[in-house]
């Protein structure tokens, strides 16, 4: 029996209809990230609970293991149920764990609210990269799945601009955050569901190449087998690889401001605008070079290309947090260099993995992308309990040589990758001969 907010699509949208129901989904993933975030409020809640830092550490590891199991949990659901069936009431459930947080008196509680929220966003969330998938035909894939990075990217803004503006109107009250959270959060919950839409599984059964051309590759009286997505080379190499580039982007992510300010003592508010300027040249870049690997239909040239730049960055800001008199002018350069460089390689390497498990088994995208969450919540959980130890250790010039290394990693992988190198040349017209 289909559910009544289920609208399943017997054939494939285009035009400004396909493009509703895909900004449909880049919504859905930039609220379900904004429910997540928490470190606008991180000072009031520590005072108000009479919480260590550490113990706060502790409890965001929690809750990024929660999600990290939620994520491939979802991404198998996903694929059974279907991406809208599985959403919409989990985004609505989210909402609700958004009010709940204002319940939390002491860091058992805090720890409860955490993990069960970052549950309940996983298992939702990972229908929306799946969604993305399934209503871009490759011909513009890289391009949404720019848009759909900057979800995550965008609730870092979200949650600091609404702060911003409504805590003094809540005398600093961190409740207030959650408050308004589930309340924006259940209100742009009903607007998606009212307009997104799913495929049927014939459809999402298919390879779209354009808004008009697919191919039909699997036989639907088959069941789908995951196994025939991790037996291929390819998808391992995506899987490892990413792995790889993920430490620095989980190292830029969590510790960019601290790590700034550590090694070189320079102010928090120097070290935010550095940052502001890698990720404002990264939400840039993950649009435009989205957009170009689509035109040209490559994805692995981007990707190396990117990798290389973000490399050559690295290690020139690696060195320079070695030295002394590094003005905030380079800093920022580097910073938007890097940043831009990241974006340059990670849209087009998101297009290229969707396109390997596609040509895997079409169904089995919900599996293919909640690994990935697996994957990137997982390295969160590494960088939140291994990063502190080895900076304490040695400094954190050392760590961000480590993350290069494993960042010049991802670069023999991109080979194993399938996809052309260099753009195949257009057919020649065909002749109509004329008789004499």
């Amino acid at each position: 029996m289909r559910l009544s907010y289920v609208r399943e699509l017997d054939e494939y949208p285009t035009g400004a209809r396909r493009m509703k129901i895909l900004t449909m989904a880049v919504l859905a993933i930039l609220i379900g990230s904004y429910e997540g975030q928490i470190a606008p409020v991180v000072p009031l809640l520590l005072e108000d609970l009479d919480m260590t830092l550490t113990t706060y550490g502790a409890v965001s590891g929690a809750a990024a293991v929660a999600g990290a199991i939620a994520s491939i949990l979802g991404g198998r659901l996903t694929d059974r149920l279907g991406r809208v069936r599985l959403l919409i009431p989990l985004m609505a459930l989210t909402a609700v764990c958004c009010f709940a947080m204002t319940l939390v008196h002491s860091p058992r509680d805090l720890l409860i609210a955490r993990i069960v929220l970052a549950f309940v966003d996983g298992v939702a969330m990972a229908s929306t990269a799946p969604l993305v998938r399934d209503f871009s035909p490759r011909l513009g894939r890289a391009q949404a799945f720019g848009f759909w990075t900057w979800g995550p990217v965008g609730a870092n803004f979200l949650a600091a601009a609404i702060a911003g503006l409504t805590l003094p109107l809540f005398n600093d009250s961190w409740r207030s955050q959650f408050v308004i959270m589930g309340c924006f959060s259940l209100v742009i919950s009903v607007v998606i569901a009212l307009n997104i839409a799913d495929l049927s599984p014939e459809l999402r059964a298919r390879i779209q190449h354009t808004e008009r051309a697919a191919t039909e590759v699997v036989d639907l009286t088959q069941p789908p087998r995951v196994r025939s997505l991790f037996v291929r080379p390819n998808i391992w190499a995506h899987v490892v690889g990413i792995s790889m580039w993920l430490v620095l982007y989980i190292t830029l992510s969590l510790f960019g401001q601290t790590m700034l300010v550590g090694a070189l003592g320079i102010s928090s508010a120097e070290a935010s605008t550095i940052m502001a300027a890698f990720w404002s040249l990264n939400l840039i870049t993950l649009i435009v070079t989205g957009r170009l690997s689509d035109r040209t239909q490559l994805r692995k040239p981007f990707c190396l290309g990117g990798t290389v730049a973000a490399v050559l960055v690295t290690a020139y800001l690696a060195v320079s947090l070695g030295q002394e008199g590094v003005s905030t002018g380079t800093l920022m350069v580097v910073g938007a260099l890097l940043g831009g460089s990241l974006g340059v390689a990670y849209a087009p390497w998101m297009a290229n993995y969707s396109e390997d498990a596609e040509d895997a088994d079409p169904r089995l995208q919900g599996t293919a992308w909640g690994l990935f969450g697996f994957l990137s919540k997982g390295i969160a959980v590494i960088g939140l309990l291994v990063i502190p130890r080895v900076v304490a250790a040695t400094n954190w010039q050392t760590w961000l040589f480590v993350a290069l290394g494993c960042l010049v990693l991802f670069i023999p992988a991109i080979v194993m990758f399938h996809g052309p190198w260099r753009r195949r040349p257009a057919p020649a017209p065909a002749t109509v001969g004329v008789e004499g």
